[in-house]
């Protein structure tokens, strides 16, 4: 892992900020990143040192918030073993995938399924306010989505929280609470995957990271707490609203490059 050097003094506190800021909206809805990675791309670092500090600091924020939904009950981690398993290995895989594959397909293609999301949570109203009967095994739902989406997340990443609460939503019957609770375990399986493969290649700024992670663990047990207190009619608009600037962010990203 890299030092503390490259950044000035006075950057700390706004990476502390930037952090909280991250680990508050993650822990409720997901998108973190949208807030993150530009913040440390603005310090000039390279961009593999951004990914890499930025799973860093996100692997912080994420065990934080499934540590308190499971222990709120909110989650049963024996039940979930498979899906942690599987999202590993996925992770693992995306992770490996990336630095031979072009990612530009996917941030053409990332924004039109969010829009698919907002468009049919918008014109559904009542999903995800309450738990319904499941239309898939957990066998077979982790079998998909765990090794589907661990990959796309060590691979790419935006949207992943969206995709994976979308996931539970539909297919696992949960209401957007525990939706939201589940998908948190599931992203810090596949951020310490991935930030295995960045620390091991030497691609984390420790002195950034460590001072985001701490911002990273303040907001969200406080994201959390806001979840399990305010239920799922709290969850659904904020799930809506990252799910639109993801979209925006990728949309940006294509446009910037294809000028």
């Amino acid at each position: 892992m890299s030092s503390f050097a490259h950044l000035p003094p006075w950057s700390y506190p706004l990476l502390f900020a930037a952090g909280f800021s991250a680990g508050l909206i993650d822990a409720i809805a997901g998108g973190g990143g949208i807030i993150s990675v530009p913040v440390l791309l603005n310090f000039g670092l390279p961009p593999q040192l951004v990914l890499g500090t930025n799973k860093f600091q996100a692997s912080f924020g994420s065990v934080a918030a499934s540590w308190r939904y499971v222990r709120r009950g909110l989650v049963d981690l024996r039940a979930c073993r498979l899906g942690i398993l599987l999202t590993l290995a996925g992770a693992l895989l995306g992770a490996l995938a990336v630095q031979h594959v072009d990612s530009q397909v996917l941030e053409k293609m990332i924004p039109v399924l969010l829009a698919a999301v907002i468009v049919y949570l918008i014109f559904q109203p009542q999903i995800g306010l309450e738990d319904r009967p499941a239309r898939l095994g957990p066998v077979f739902f982790y079998a998909i989505f765990g090794l589907g989406l661990g990959f796309y997340d060590g691979f790419f990443g935006p949207g992943t929280g969206s995709f994976w609460a979308i996931a539970f939503v539909l297919l696992c019957g949960y209401n957007l609470t525990r939706a939201t609770a589940h998908t948190k375990v599931m992203n810090a399986t596949s951020n310490l995957a991935s930030l295995a493969l960045f620390a091991a290649a030497g691609l984390v700024h420790l002195g950034a990271g460590l001072v985001m992670a701490a911002g990273q663990v303040t907001g969200a047990r406080l994201g959390a707490g806001l979840v399990v207190r305010k239920g799922a009619r709290f969850v659904r608009p904020a799930f809506l609203v990252m799910a639109g600037l993801t979209i925006l962010r990728l949309l940006w990203i294509n446009l910037a490059r294809s000028h």
